[in-house]
């Protein structure tokens, strides 16, 4: 004799994880009152779902864009805010928007020089237990719950990556673009670390380590580039963008003027 058999959608179940009512039932039946189900990892699929929509439908008529990623500790008026205000500045006299992760520090003068320049200043900011909102420079914002989805924005909308000084979390969103990029899940794109004195030993240690002992390839490390000048950093990005915008067209195989 057959086990007893239930598809729940594409899910098979048998034996004891045979449900005894059905999903309408479940659904319909309120008598417990408990709102346990808002807690459950289904609910939660829908509120991942609805970061998505909101963050797609906020961005995507945004244009071409440069993500900026750096400390949230940095002070104002700190040599880095500086750096990271003439960024914001120049990516949009460049013609592009500026998205950053929306909090303090580096994030805060890159949404400020953006936002002073005219340009559009975006903020992608996450829930943490020590929430400080978005910076007052961010002209469109979104507030993300979940990191994953925030990090399909940052990648999806931008045409580069410029990194500057940052800990733990510039550090998680550089090596995953680089990873999207190695491994061709994106397009190819500028990942563009800025502060050479700070960025310096990482890449050292890259070469001298990593790549020596055959984890990644000579290809792999010139993903990276490195510099301390703002216009070095904007112009990788422009001559990466227009060579993209020629390529879509489709027309010919000329390589691109610099």
């Amino acid at each position: 004799m057959s086990s007893p058999e239930h598809q729940r959608g594409p899910v098979t179940l048998r034996r004891q994880q045979v449900p005894t009512s059905t999903t309408d039932q479940r659904l319909l039946d309120n008598k417990s009152g408990r709102a346990d189900f808002i807690h459950t990892d289904t609910w939660r699929v829908l509120r991942i779902q609805s970061e998505f929509v909101e963050g797609f439908g906020a961005l995507a008529e945004l244009g071409p864009a440069v993500s900026v990623f750096g400390s949230a500790r940095t002070p104002v008026g700190h040599p880095e805010y500086q750096r990271a205000e003439k960024l914001g500045r120049a990516l949009v006299e460049a013609g592009f928007a500026v998205i950053t992760g929306g909090g303090p520090g580096t994030m805060e003068a890159a949404n400020k020089g953006a936002s002073e320049a005219g340009g559009v200043s975006v903020g992608l900011g996450i829930e943490l237990p020590f929430e400080q909102g978005l910076n007052r420079w961010v002209d469109v914002g979104v507030n993300f719950r979940y990191f994953f989805a925030r990090k399909t924005m940052f990648v999806k909308y931008a045409e580069a990556f410029c990194v500057l000084p940052g800990g733990f979390g510039t550090l998680d969103e550089l090596f995953e673009a680089l990873t999207l990029v190695q491994t061709r899940k994106v397009t190819r794109f500028p990942v563009v670390l800025i502060g050479t004195e700070y960025w310096g030993g990482l890449v050292d240690w890259l070469r001298r380590s990593m790549l020596a002992d055959g984890k990644i390839s000579e290809q792999d490390l010139e993903l990276i580039q490195l510099t301390d000048d703002i216009d070095e950093a904007v112009a990788a990005v422009s001559s990466a963008e227009a060579l993209s915008a020629h390529q879509a067209t489709g027309i010919d195989d000329a390589p691109v003027e610099a």
